[in-house]
């Protein structure tokens, strides 16, 4: 009776794990998805950051800018850094302004 408790004990974490893991998985692509339409709305931006360009951004580009997270934004500004090494070309080395 025992092992009978036991196995079922084992069952339900397994399922309960799998549970979690589905529902984190869930939200992590959710998240993915939110990030990827804030950026999307940056399109707005995409003169101001031309090299060359001094023009202010207009209230467009700044209302866009307001509504990323910026957890978002960092994440995506560390992957844009790290994406030269990983193309196998010499990591990025920028002036600063």
């Amino acid at each position: 009776m025992a092992a009978k408790k036991s196995l079922v004990s084992l069952g339900s974490r397994t399922a309960l794990m799998l549970l979690l893991i589905a529902v984190a998985c869930q939200t992590q692509m959710a998240r993915s998805q939110n990030c990827a339409n804030e950026l999307t709305n940056l399109t707005a931006c995409a003169p101001f950051v031309l090299p060359g360009v001094s023009t202010q951004p207009n209230a467009e580009c700044c209302n866009a800018l307001h509504g990323v997270d910026q957890t978002c934004l960092c994440s995506t500004l560390q992957i844009v850094a790290r994406m030269p090494t990983q193309c196998r070309l010499p990591p990025m080395a920028c002036p600063t302004a």
